[in-house]
């Protein structure tokens, strides 16, 4: 698990330092774990998962599955309750200007509903 936690810094650009503080947790704590001699315990790991949601805990634990979580799956909406053009509360309405569509191929088209 230490090499996997290691990855884990490495891919958000973090320091044990800045780690551990963003957890509140001793630094020697972190150095400890990543070195191996001591296992994260109960505490440590609620810190982490309220900090990083997006960790994937059966990653970390096991090294099964993918680092992060699909954060597609998770956050989708239901499709038969997608709102795309919510109403403000405002007393007029409010009125599409323009629409922006961006490509794939990093090009886009810009469309003006009134002309």
């Amino acid at each position: 698990m230490n090499r996997r936690l290691l990855q884990f810094l490495q891919a958000e650009n973090l320091t044990q330092t800045q780690f551990a503080d963003t957890l509140s947790v001793a630094r020697g704590s972190v150095s400890h774990i990543l070195s191996g001699r001591n296992k994260p315990g109960y505490d440590f790991l609620e810190s982490l998962l309220l900090h990083y949601p997006n960790l994937n805990l059966e990653w970390l634990l096991t090294g099964k599955g993918k680092m992060y979580h699909d954060a597609r799956e998770e956050s989708a909406p239901d499709s038969t309750q997608l709102d795309l053009f919510p109403m403000a509360m405002a007393e007029e309405p409010r009125q599409v200007s323009r629409i922006l569509v961006f490509y794939d191929d990093n090009t886009y088209q810009e469309f003006n509903p009134k002309q």
